[in-house]
């Protein structure tokens, strides 16, 4: 195969053909995400699917499905969360979340990382497949 064929094989494959998200989708994702920092740990298992993955910064490091439910107990229900360099994007019925996070809560330090969730829209509802954070300064 050559470097044309292949670069045109490429284009044609559908994860290289991207769809925009309406600004109300966005605005439905982001609340969601926020919610997820926010709102305790039973919001975020509504919003999540059942054998959902997470990444976070050892520990825990690697959680799916029932173990999630264990650490988030422990680690939601931030008082202030604050996004930045917010990036979206949508292949098909997936969009992923990219951005930088700072939290807060009281007794806790700032908590400074970079992140990114990934979403399935199942039948109409969005619902958290994957979730990565990676701390940062």
């Amino acid at each position: 195969m050559t470097a044309s064929t292949a670069a045109m094989g490429r284009s044609t494959h559908s994860a290289h053909k991207s769809g925009a998200l309406s600004p109300h989708e966005q605005g439905v994702l982001w609340d969601m995400e926020e919610h997820f920092w926010t709102s305790g740990a039973d919001n975020a298992r509504a919003t999540t699917a059942t054998n959902a993955v997470m990444l976070f910064p050892y520990p825990p490091g690697l959680l799916q499905g029932d173990q999630i439910w264990t650490h988030l107990h422990e680690r939601t229900g931030w008082r202030t969360v604050v996004m930045a360099e917010r990036r979206v994007m949508r292949c098909h019925d997936i969009a992923i979340l990219t951005y930088r996070v700072s939290a807060e809560k009281p007794d806790v330090p700032i908590y400074r990382a970079l992140c990114a969730s990934t979403y399935l829209n199942d039948g109409g509802t969005w619902l958290r497949i994957s979730h990565q954070q990676t701390a940062a300064n």
